[in-house]
């Protein structure tokens, strides 16, 4: 665990704002790889690095279970999710076909206002500093992320659970951690100009299919980095 966690001041007075609190600092912590895939959690060190009881503490963990970010495992105890390659691609294969399906759903219930909001979020990933330097793509999260809108913009609630919540910042860590590959910043924010061309064009056909080849594009370039990472852990 980094001792670079340092936690914001909390408030005490409900026990509710303090598992919120907790379990936000937490779940950027491990999507931002603060502290990093496959560690293991310990409740007493969290509760020092926060100042809480483990009361809170616990139902916090149990929410990032829950958002698939710790596993529980027997013998072991609870530790920040490391997927397997096999596991990887399987979410991606997922997360390729469900949001592929969000854009051509989109493309059918998206109107005028929600095109030009989806328009100035893109303005704003353009103007951010990392991005103009090219030193990785802007993700914020909810309304500030593209994928995030899009799906918000597909009328399925199903979908919009699945991708929104259950899955959100699983992927999101994979896509925050890997987001600095060299050139790939600015080929993303052409992918996502074309894809949501082809939505206000109302090409639903189109939006899935660029859809799928922008997250297979993000998928090869992790996939090569997991590679990598787990044949230097072999030789080293």
């Amino acid at each position: 665990m980094q001792d670079t966690l340092v936690p914001q001041a909390i408030s005490t007075s409900q026990s509710i704002t303090l598992t919120e609190h907790v379990f936000k600092q937490i779940q950027s912590a491990i999507v931002l790889g603060q502290i990093p895939a496959g560690s293991k959690i310990s409740e007493p060190e969290l509760a020092r690095i926060y100042g809480i009881s483990r009361g809170p503490l616990r139902e916090a963990i149990h929410r990032l279970e829950g958002q698939r970010l710790v596993e529980r495992t027997a013998h072991v105890g609870a530790r920040v999710v490391s997927l397997s390659l096999q596991q990887f691609q399987e979410l991606y294969q997922i997360r390729a076909s469900l949001e592929g399906l969000a854009c051509k759903l989109a493309a059918q219930h998206i109107d005028k206002k929600q095109i030009l909001a989806l328009r100035d979020v893109l303005r704003m990933h353009a103007e951010d500093e990392n991005f103009k330097a090219g030193k990785g793509y802007y993700l914020q999260e909810g309304q500030d992320d593209f994928h995030y809108c899009i799906i918000k913009s597909s009328g399925n609630k199903t979908l919009e659970k699945m991708l929104c919540d259950e899955l959100y910042h699983l992927i999101r860590m994979y896509r925050i951690q890997f987001s600095n590959t060299p050139n790939r910043p600015s080929k993303a924010w052409d992918e996502h100009i074309r894809i949501l061309d082809a939505i206000a064009e109302g090409d639903g056909e189109l939006a899935e299919m660029l859809m799928h080849r922008h997250i297979n594009a993000s998928y090869k370039i992790v996939e090569q980095t997991l590679l990598q990472t787990q044949g230097e852990h072999q030789h080293g």
